[in-house]
């Protein structure tokens, strides 16, 4: 039993595990079905996972330099709360404790009732995914030990069998005549507002990458191991994205995957035939397993955080003997089931998505925010780059944005508007907090 006074129990294996199976899931085989309903050139749709993987490299290293001076759990919620404004700092702890780790986990259970289907028809995939998210609930409501290990496990057969796939898919003989330089047109495409929509997609397949700073109070030696398993897990999950979607495109007929979300099983069926498309698909639903887990082990940690801070929240507060916050985690298993029930999978994509993109965009605005107001702070880790780095980060993600607005209006009003609510309850909950 862990002793629930050893609050940082987790090596930076574990943390970089906690990155890796939050960020390989749902979208990376997923959304090259959605990306290729505009985009059908191969060099604009390797580009795409280039330029995601940089934005995501580049969010991990601002995030760096916040997470060692504020090492506490609760990622943006802290981070904003304390270097903008408490209200900014609610908000991102709302979205984040919500839409950032609550809806991504049920998009992962989704997405694995899909893979599941071939392989179980006679049951509804929607079944499947409720079946998942109440049992990794439970699993990591019971134990820490058996949920870290259950972790580690399924994160590190992840990835054997994403390298595999690759190794195979790259063996094939039955391959697509592709070619990985820029043809005529790409350049425009590059520069499209389908190309920055596309990003959204991408982004969402790359959230994950700053899943340590949600759980840094947990984390042993946090001014060295937050950054080391952030950077780490970004680098090696962007090259397995190159690899994999290379690998979707060399063996899969385009016309075979526009719109669909398993292209994972399409390939899969294209390398190894009918019967190996089912093991494949297997095996992405085993896959999935440790993204669904990673995101609600994660969830209930920023809802414990805000029920430290709020008189109001204080239910969200209590620990089980094992440390475990557990009236979050009933929260969280209530609004999972509510997602899954009522929305579709592409709407809480497209939510998501967006929602993420603003919230992080906040927090390194707060970035410079802090290097102007506190200039004589010890940073035991300084962004590599800067103000470059960061810069980038806010203007692809900004251009991302600026097209969202044109292109998705509806889904980026809901994805402001959650965050202005959250604004909105913060100061709500202080008039009551006064009286």
């Amino acid at each position: 039993m862990l002793n629930p006074k050893k609050r940082r129990h987790l090596s930076v294996w574990t943390a970089a595990s906690f990155v890796i199976a939050s960020m390989i899931g749902t979208g990376v085989f997923t959304s090259l079905g959605y990306q290729l309903v505009d985009i059908q050139s191969i060099f604009p749709l390797i580009m795409l996972w280039v330029i995601g993987g940089i934005i995501a490299l580049c969010g991990a290293l601002s995030y760096s330099e916040l997470a060692t001076l504020y090492p506490r759990s609760g990622g943006e919620y802290h981070f904003l709360s304390v270097i903008i404004h408490p209200s900014i700092g609610f908000a991102a702890g709302i979205v984040s404790a919500t839409v950032g780790f609550t809806a991504p986990s049920v998009l992962a259970a989704m997405a694995l009732g899909n893979y599941m289907s071939p392989l179980v028809p006679f049951i509804d995939p929607i079944i499947i995914a409720l079946l998942v998210i109440i049992s990794i609930h439970f699993l990591h409501m019971i134990n820490f030990r058996w949920g870290i290990i259950f972790q580690d496990s399924f994160t590190l057969i992840k990835i054997v069998l994403i390298l595999s796939f690759i190794i195979f898919g790259v063996l094939t003989e039955n391959n697509e005549q592709i070619s990985m330089f820029p043809a005529y047109g790409d350049i425009k495409i590059l520069l499209s507002p389908e190309f920055a929509i596309c990003l959204i997609w991408v982004s969402y397949a790359y959230t994950g990458w700053n899943s340590a700073v949600y759980i840094a109070g947990e984390i042993e030696s946090p001014k060295i191991n937050i950054s080391k398993s952030m950077t780490l897990a970004t680098i090696f999950v962007t090259a397995l994205y190159l690899l994999l979607n290379y690998v979707f495109l060399y063996t899969t007929p385009i016309d075979l995957m526009i719109g669909k979300i398993e292209v994972g099983y399409i390939a899969g069926q294209q390398i190894f035939g009918n019967f190996g498309g089912k093991l494949i698909s297997l095996g992405i639903s085993i896959l999935l397993l440790s993204t669904v887990s990673s995101y609600i082990y994660i969830g209930p940690r920023i809802m414990h955080v805000m029920g430290e801070d709020h008189k109001t929240l204080r239910i969200l507060n209590s620990k089980n003997a094992d440390g475990i916050p557990i009236k979050s985690f009933w929260i969280q298993l209530a609004i999972s089931i509510i997602f899954i029930l009522t929305s579709t999978f592409e709407q809480v994509l497209l939510y998501t998505g967006i929602t993420l993109i603003i919230t992080t965009f906040f927090t390194v605005v707060a970035l410079f925010a802090l290097r102007i107001t506190k200039p004589n702070l010890k940073r035991t880790y300084k962004v590599i780059g800067f103000p470059i780095v960061p810069a980038f980060y806010l203007l692809i993600n900004g251009w991302i944005l600026y097209y969202s607005f044109q292109k998705a209006f509806i889904e980026s009003l809901v994805g402001c508007g959650i965050f202005v609510m959250g604004v909105v309850l913060y100061f709500m909950l202080i008039k009551l907090e006064m009286k």
